[in-house]
């Protein structure tokens, strides 16, 4: 528990980027919200009972509408306490579920995933829109998951067609963006997500529950994780 205040003041005490200035990401959590959030989203065991997967530490990312990296943060102590390639798995989740949402229809990466499949509708989508390496290995490294990272402000692209991305909708407004969660498996870093949206109070989906996780067609994981339920 001294660890989770740690994290957490730490997260404060770095506060916001909402957009290096241009208040392209008003509206959208700031990066000391998103930190607390997937702190608690990830170890409130309230949340996450047998959800758990491995355990791990977890990345997330926000990008707005256009798909402007807004937030990345981290749950561990240091940028090496969760899997360092996570970070830029969870800015793809999060441009891959704003890409393909929309305030009428609301589509995580977890529900993606059957259709990308051979023989499915949209099989080639996730060899489109290839990540901006220049965006998502810009250093330096030790800005990585802190409120200046360097992928704050851009365009990161990419496509993740597993489960972990979801469309932030505001109450109201619609699809206002998307977050990305990565470094479990890939049914715990959706229902991470899932809570996170939740906690963020951005889960205004047009049809409750229409983008929640759904075993099968995403594979079960660990066989021990269930969908969140609720919105």
């Amino acid at each position: 528990m001294a660890t989770v205040v740690a994290i957490v003041a730490f997260g404060a005490a770095s506060e916001p980027l909402r957009a290096k200035g241009n208040n392209q990401c008003a509206g959208l959590p700031t990066y000391s919200e998103l930190k607390e959030k997937l702190i608690e989203a990830s170890f409130n065991t309230t949340y996450t009972g047998t959800n758990r997967g491995f355990g791990n530490n977890m990345w997330a990312t926000i990008v707005n509408r256009d798909g402007i990296v807004c937030a990345v943060a981290f749950t561990g102590i240091d940028r090496g306490a969760q899997w360092p390639g996570s970070r830029v798995i969870s800015a793809q989740k999060a441009n891959t579920a704003n890409a393909f949402t929309l305030s009428t229809l609301a589509l995580s990466t977890a529900s993606l995933y059957p259709l990308v499949q051979p023989g499915g509708s949209l099989f080639g989508l996730q060899e489109s829109n290839p990540v901006a390496t220049d965006v998502a290995y810009k250093g330096p490294s030790s800005a990585y998951g802190l409120a200046n990272d360097p992928m704050v402000g851009s365009k990161i692209g990419g496509v993740n067609v597993f489960g972990g991305g979801l469309g932030l909708y505001a109450n109201g407004s619609g699809v206002i963006g998307g977050l990305g969660v990565s470094g479990d498996t890939s049914c715990t870093d959706h229902n991470i997500a899932w809570t996170i949206r939740q906690l963020l109070g951005l889960n205004h989906t047009p049809s409750a529950g229409a983008d929640n996780i759904s075993y099968p067609p995403h594979p079960l994981c660990l066989g021990g994780e269930t969908p969140r339920s609720g919105q």
